[in-house]
């Protein structure tokens, strides 16, 4: 089973919120997921980001991979270099 860390959409339309997930890759963007991470809301100025650091570094050591959103907003968050 391959580990993804990517975004599932929450909130209203037009007012989006996103979850930081550890999910299997091949499942839809709002399936059931194995572990949430954190969250981002773009919605807020500045955007918000809140991501538990010890379940991202335990996930990426088990090899999980992020999506490119997800790797920007560890690097932004110091989580990864």
């Amino acid at each position: 089973m391959a580990v993804k860390l990517r975004l599932t959409r929450m909130g209203a339309k037009k007012a989006p919120f996103y979850r930081i997930v550890a999910i299997d890759e091949r499942k839809a963007r709002d399936a059931q997921y194995l572990d949430n991470i954190g969250y981002y809301d773009p919605t807020k100025q500045p955007a918000e980001v809140k991501i538990d650091s010890e379940k991202a570094l335990k996930w990426l050591a088990n090899g999980a991979q992020p999506t490119e959103t997800v790797r920007a907003l560890l690097k932004k968050e110091e989580i990864i270099k």
